[in-house]
């Protein structure tokens, strides 16, 4: 992870207090960002939740992954910074437990992408950590009680011969491509460890 002040880097600070990475990439028109299959957005809310993606479920220490996490009902709990700044919060808390070390995520109004190499134990445990904790904390900023996520999520492993890069900027340029901002650093939900274009 690149540390404040270095070349080619702009950190901003949350207003909870959590780090986040702002610049530019160079121009790259030569290479074309494709989705993969986990990045691409469910025809609909069962997908995310079938217990067929627990099969073959396989977590190793130091690989990469990308995970979708999906809001239950696809309510658009982080529309609003609060809620927002809290699922941001979570993730980083993941990382400082030594759960995993982030590379790029996005906390979109009803999902969150995110991308990292996996740290100790496994895919769900952290999976389980996250959901629960953050679905605590946003019940009590709206004021409710019930489910906040979808139960499951979806996982995929980066093979070595993925670009993790591509991957990244694929995910935190989620809000360009669902229209929600016109330059990326419009939208203050995101983190990537590489420079990403506005």
């Amino acid at each position: 992870m690149k540390e404040p002040g270095k070349p080619g880097s702009t950190w901003l600070t949350s207003s909870v207090g959590i780090p986040l990475q702002r610049a530019t990439f160079e121009s790259d028109t030569s290479m074309e960002l494709v989705p993969t299959a986990a990045m691409r957005r469910p025809r609909h809310a069962s997908v995310m939740a079938s217990p067929a993606l627990n099969k073959g479920r396989w977590s190793e220490k130091g690989a990469y992954y990308v995970v979708t996490v999906v809001t239950a009902s696809r309510t658009p709990w982080f529309r609003e910074p609060r809620p927002a700044h809290c699922i941001a919060g979570e993730l980083k808390r993941c990382e400082d437990e030594e759960r995993l070390r982030s590379l790029a995520w996005v906390v979109m109004p009803d999902h969150v992408h995110w991308l990292f190499e996996l740290g100790d134990g496994s895919i769900s445990q952290c999976l389980q950590a996250f959901k629960s904790r953050s679905a605590r904390v946003v019940n009590e900023i709206v004021g409710r009680a019930g489910p906040v996520w979808q139960a499951g999520f979806h996982d995929h492993r980066v093979r070595s011969h993925e670009d993790l890069r591509s991957q990244a900027r694929y995910i935190v340029r989620n809000p360009l491509r669902r229209g929600l901002v016109e330059r990326l650093d419009h939208y203050p939900h995101w983190y990537c460890e590489w420079p990403a274009d506005a």
